[in-house]
């Protein structure tokens, strides 16, 4: 049987957080979708926009060969984001290791038969770091468009 991983995320400013994600999850599994989450569900569940594109991020995180295919992520809750995708393990950072909304997508998936595999986080490095470093330089990433 196959093992078909689903790795989730933003994957805007592409750092090495992302791709040691990826890579771990690549390891865990026979075929590796990464689900790159829309701009309008990243405004809707992290109240801001990202600095690249949907397309772009989509074309960075494809060009990796380590990830067999692509999902653009156009809803929030991962259960519908299942039915279209159909993974067996959904990967995730351990910063949603015990909390709330970890538990409570552990416990949505474990009723579909999916188990989530949590990797270590990457605390050196994560988008936000890179925004407020961005932000010290020299002001905040300008937005690029409204939703």
């Amino acid at each position: 049987m196959t093992v078909v991983g689903y790795a989730p995320g933003a994957y805007d400013l592409f750092h090495i957080g992302h791709l040691n994600l990826l890579r771990r999850a690549a390891e865990h599994c026979d075929r590796l979708v990464a689900g790159v989450v829309s701009d309008e569900v990243l405004l809707l569940t992290k109240g801001r926009l990202p600095v690249v594109p949907l397309a772009e991020r989509m074309e960075i995180v494809r060009s990796l060969r380590i990830v067999d295919a692509v999902h653009a992520e156009t809803v929030p809750d991962k259960v519908d984001t299942w039915r279209e995708v159909r993974f067996d393990v959904l990967f995730k950072g351990d910063d949603w290791r015990g909390t709330p909304k970890g538990e409570r997508l552990a416990r949505d998936l474990a009723a579909r038969g999916v188990a989530v595999h949590y990797f270590p986080y990457t605390v050196h490095t994560s988008s936000t770091l890179l925004r407020q470093t961005l932000a010290a330089l020299g002001g905040e990433a300008p937005v690029r468009w409204a939703v």
